[in-house]
């Protein structure tokens, strides 16, 4: 006999085993794994004149960009100072930057961040005046003005000896910058939209898909590692469907890897790495040469001379204690781990060991080296 089952009783079915898969490990949010499309900070930049310094500004002389943000700030209020002579350190020019969240509306603050470009010393106590911040448009979203707070202490003796912690040609300004404009992105009135993986990988994009249509049947489909199409089921609108499916768990996947940072000897072993029968044997070798020169001395009416001659004593030291240790088949990240603390050996000796157990066809993975 046989019997058909209806989408909705499949569905149901689906969410029912997804419920104990998720209770048998752990899992992750689909809203901690991707970025949704169109939901994210867009860079704002600016170029700005920061006053008020205590004569650690540039100086006007190597900075004609200052010398004419300066008069270009003052004809603007009506003072004409093209033809003064300006030698004044209190002013220095800055880049200024922040991150326009996404959906901010006009009014609201964001942070900024000054930096130096001329020749100042420190921007401490300095004051930033009214900078347009663009966009990659080249369209003006918002505008920056404030006291700068560098963070730093700086302190310089009399006989020119100094000392400085932090870096006082940089600063911040907390919500220094008001939003004048909004970026025109309209979520609500989007049909569909593309879901994008943080960590590109099949198994994990297809079950992203497989989460959300055993919610709602047919509202996903993934498209390939990275990309997942979502569109609204009929009678919801594409942001409160997301607001339901972006909790929803996720068994996550990732490919066996080994990052190896040999600069600061840092390694980290991926949970799926496996290693086949091997044995591993470490240990150190100390060679020490030691020359002791020795004289000759001819003997007596032999007109001989007297002679230096080199004596060396060549003597080697091998550390013990150091045991041979088998991985067998199928071994897993654990014992991998513990049997290389089991040697006691360095994260530096780790390395090597890591790139020779590679080298030897013995390890399921990729090993990256950074």
């Amino acid at each position: 006999m046989r019997r058909s089952f209806s989408p909705l009783f499949a569905a149901a079915l689906a969410a029912i085993s997804l419920a104990f898969a998720g209770t048998a490990s752990a899992a992750s949010r689909i809203k901690d794994i991707v970025e949704f499309e169109g939901v994210r900070e867009n860079v704002l930049i600016g170029q700005g004149l920061v006053v008020g310094l205590n004569g650690t500004g540039d100086n006007l002389r190597n900075s004609p960009m200052t010398k004419q943000a300066l008069e270009a700030s003052f004809e603007r209020m009506g003072i004409n100072i093209r033809d003064a002579n300006l030698n004044s350190k209190n002013a220095a020019a800055v880049i200024v930057t922040a991150k326009l969240p996404p959906f901010a509306a006009p009014g609201s603050a964001v942070d900024v961040t000054v930096s130096a470009v001329g020749d100042a010393k420190s921007l401490m106590g300095g004051t930033l005046l009214v900078t347009s911040l663009a966009g990659a448009d080249g369209k003006v979203y918002a505008v920056a003005q404030g006291t700068v707070q560098t963070g730093s202490v700086s302190a310089q003796g009399a006989s020119g000896s100094s000392v400085t912690k932090g870096v006082p040609t940089s600063g911040r300004i907390a919500g220094g910058a008001i939003v004048e404009e909004e970026t025109g992105f309209q979520l609500a009135s989007m049909g569909q939209m593309r879901l994008t993986l943080r960590n590109p990988d099949f198994t994990t994009s297809r079950q992203v898909a497989d989460a959300i249509n055993a919610r709602f049947f047919g509202a996903a489909v993934s498209e390939n590692p990275t990309i997942v199409s979502i569109r609204p089921p009929a009678g919801r609108d594409l942001i409160s469907f997301v607001s339901m499916i972006e909790n929803l768990p996720v068994q996550t996947d990732a490919p066996a890897r080994v990052i190896i940072d040999e600069v600061s000897g840092v390694i980290v072993v991926g949970e799926n790495v496996r290693v086949s029968t091997v044995a591993i044997a470490q240990g150190n070798l100390t060679i020490s040469v030691q020359e002791t020169p020795g004289v000759s001395q001819p003997a007596p009416f032999s007109q001989g001379q007297t002679a230096v001659v080199p004596q060396s004593n060549v003597s080697f030291e091998e550390e013990k204690g150091r045991q041979l240790i088998t991985l067998q088949e199928g071994a897993s990240l654990t014992s991998l781990v513990n049997g290389l603390n089991a040697l006691g050996v360095t994260p530096r000796d780790m390395i090597s060991i890591l790139q020779a157990i590679k080298a030897a066809g013995a390890m399921q993975a990729d090993i990256q080296v950074m």
